[in-house]
């Protein structure tokens, strides 16, 4: 047993049985470098990666693999997802050195941690002989490798606003860019298939969030189309769970057929926002089942007891990828009896299998109905009795062996679903889903704040690492919702103290963005700006989102300056390289049009509230309560006679209260 024996994050556990002497990430394997001088081997990953798996198996796990790396350098194990701010920095430095990056990292250090060469995954002669030759350069080559070292490291320590000429602009918003973005954008959809035009598919929420948004303030039906298209081709295809709910981490093809089958909490918690706000402007009742699924599986298998969320189940069953999730021809037979014909037809089912050695996946590119009609195989009983086949397999797979949870309660994707939930509860007005969201809200507030900070990571009853600016960003833009579905002023008062903290902790005023760690974390060998967006958007413009909200809810003008400040210098992105810039351009089109304050105040608050939530409005911000309160949207608002009342403000104007959701609808629109 190794030094991860102590550590509580499932992915360093997992290697704590191997012959290689890995050390987590510290002084003590810093020092040990630094007194033996040797080089560090850091190598990256997380417990739901695949590839990660099999580099262990066929490298970490061998006793005659572990002996070189043993002699030849220190090993560290690190969890990308527990230390966010060590992958970053590696990642970006073999993203320099020309290496397209990816999971598991394997970066080659000097002892002050400078990085020198990376790679990914490799099989294990390939490894051993890698090995072998990073030591000799470091002992025959040090003088080149120190050079290139530094090389990196300056590259590194690069502020990002001065590595991409951002800087504060006269440019306003505009509709006129708004569409440019969009063209730029569209060149790269697939307009058949759904998403981008390109293998592996990932969902990449923050793309379709903008599009609605465009869609909302232009009408132009094309960015409506690609949305519909993407989900619905999401939806039915076989990156979703047909059988158990939830979205898997991406596609391997482009017809988003064959998972890479790990499900992520970041994923499913932004994709219930998406079909929920989807679902809000199209009704379209496939996306609120996939929205009540979705929930049902999170609540099944991924909520702790304490009501926070687990972060990830892993690929990988019994050490082989997607084993929980397919099936043979053999097995649907005898499990679905006589459905299994139609069965069969609908889903493409061989004996050959439709994927791999035999194996089949369930995976359509329609809706069901639609599909079975076009088959030939739908009746009145169709519906019924293919809901009955799915629950049905759900029975069966159950007694399988699970694939791996990786038990951790990270802040930031917890932040993420807090949101998801509460715009699912907007969308369909399911009180479990609410009570739910407030449960996750007590959960973040009593186990992962303390004194206006933010714990990361939290796992048997401890809370550790420092947050994030990540944490703090998404978890603020959570209890934004959550005060949005319960008008519970505690909420907006956690906010602030939140948001507060970030800034008298994280904010750079030499460029107006906000550093990814806090100014007294650990001093690694760059300290970075999150600015762009990827799979989950760059903590900095979820941050932009959660200051304006806040800003404009709490009447504080500073919290919306930086917000526009931050937005305005990335205006060369985003008419530049929109692709990593999309929930930036979700906030430009918010700011392009006035926002709408929505305020309710008197007996009947909570249902006019759930009533107007039903409909898309993505610019608008709502407040209330039974009667008026200090927060300065509801000074001096009151019910009407006893009757509950709707303001509608814009730029802190506000017409004349009206006393039904229909008159407020048409104030708004």
């Amino acid at each position: 047993m190794n030094k991860l024996a102590k550590e509580t994050s499932p992915y360093l556990l997992q290697h704590a049985h191997n012959p290689v002497d890995w050390f987590p990430w510290g002084e003590e394997a810093l020092e040990m470098a630094r007194t033996e001088n040797k080089p560090i081997l850091v190598s990256i990953g997380y417990s739901a990666c695949h590839w990660c798996h099999v580099m262990e198996r066929e490298c970490f796990e061998k006793e005659s693999v572990a002996a070189v790396m043993n002699e030849h350098l220190v090993c560290i194990k690190v969890d990308r997802e527990e230390r966010p701010d060590i992958d970053a920095i590696y990642m970006d430095a073999v993203h320099l050195m020309g290496v397209r990056g990816g999971w598991p990292l394997n970066v080659f250090l000097l002892p002050d941690a400078k990085p020198f060469y990376g790679v990914t995954y490799l099989p294990p002669q390939n490894w051993v002989q890698l090995v072998k030759s990073i030591r000799n350069a470091f002992e025959n080559h040090h003088t080149e490798l120190v050079e290139s070292a530094e090389g990196f490291a300056a590259s590194l320590q690069t502020g990002e606003a001065e590595k991409y000429g951002l800087s504060v602009t006269s440019t306003h918003v505009s509709v006129n860019d708004l569409d440019a973005m969009f063209e730029k954008l569209k060149r790269n959809f697939d307009t058949e298939k759904g998403g981008m035009d390109r293998a592996p598919k990932f969902p990449m929420p923050s793309i379709y969030k903008f599009l609605l948004r465009y869609y909302d303030l232009t009408q132009n039906p094309e960015a409506l189309v690609q949305v519909e298209l993407t989900l619905n081709r999401m939806a039915m295809g076989g990156i979703y769970d047909h059988v158990g709910g939830g979205w898997a981490r991406y596609s391997v093809d482009d017809e988003w057929f064959i998972p890479h089958f790990e499900k992520m909490l970041y994923d499913n918690a932004q994709l219930i926002s998406l079909y929920s706000e989807t679902y809000s402007l199209t009704q379209n009742p496939l996306y609120a089942a996939r929205i009540r699924h979705t929930y049902d599986w999170l609540m099944s298998e991924m909520r702790s007891a304490e009501g926070g969320f687990f972060s990830a189940l892993d690929a990988d069953s019994e050490g082989v990828e997607g084993k929980f999730y397919v099936w043979t021809a053999d097995e649907l037979r005898a499990v679905l009896g006589e459905n299994y014909s139609w069965f069969a037809t609908l889903y493409g089912i061989t004996d050959h299998g439709n994927w791999e050695h035999g194996l089949n996946h369930l995976h359509l590119t329609q809706d069901v109905q639609r599909a079975a009609i076009s088959k030939g195989i739908f009746d009145e009983s169709f519906l019924v009795n293919y809901e009955t086949a799915l629950q049905t397999l759900a029975r069966h797979r159950t007694p399988r062996v699970r694939p791996g949870l990786d038990d951790k309660i990270l802040a930031s994707w917890n932040g993420l679903l807090l949101k998801g939930l509460t715009d699912a509860y907007r969308a369909l007005g399911d009180e479990e889903i609410r009570t739910t969201a407030i449960e996750l809200g007590h959960f973040l507030k009593e186990k992962m704040v303390e004194n206006s900070q933010l714990w990361h990571s939290y796992k048997e009853g401890k809370a550790s690492v420092n947050g994030f600016l990540e944490d703090y960003a998404a978890v603020s833009e959570g209890l934004l919702g959550l005060y949005q579905i319960t008008f519970d002023e505690y909420w907006l008062s956690l906010v602030q103290e939140l948001l507060d903290y970030s800034l008298d902790h994280f904010y750079d005023p030499e460029d107006g963005f906000f550093f990814f760690t806090h100014k007294e974390a650990e001093n690694l060998i760059a300290r970075k700006k999150e600015l762009f967006d990827n799979v989950i958007p760059g903590s900095n413009s979820i941050l932009a989102h959660a200051l304006f909200q806040a800003g404009s809810l709490l009447d504080h003008p500073t919290y919306i300056e930086l917000a526009d400040g931050m937005l305005n210098r990335m205006d060369k992105i985003l008419k530049g390289e929109i692709q990593v810039a999309t929930n930036w351009a979700a906030f430009y089109a918010q700011r392009v049009q006035s926002t709408a304050e929505i305020v309710i105040v008197g007996p009947e608050f909570d249902e006019f509230r759930k009533d107007l939530d039903r409909f898309f409005i993505p610019t608008k911000l709502m407040a209330g309560g039974p009667d008026t309160s200090d927060l300065p949207l509801l000074a001096g608002r009151t019910a009407i006679n006893g009757q509950t009342a709707i303001y509608v403000c814009y730029d802190k104007t506000c017409q004349l209260p009206v006393l039904t959701v229909e008159e407020a609808l048409k104030l708004i629109q």
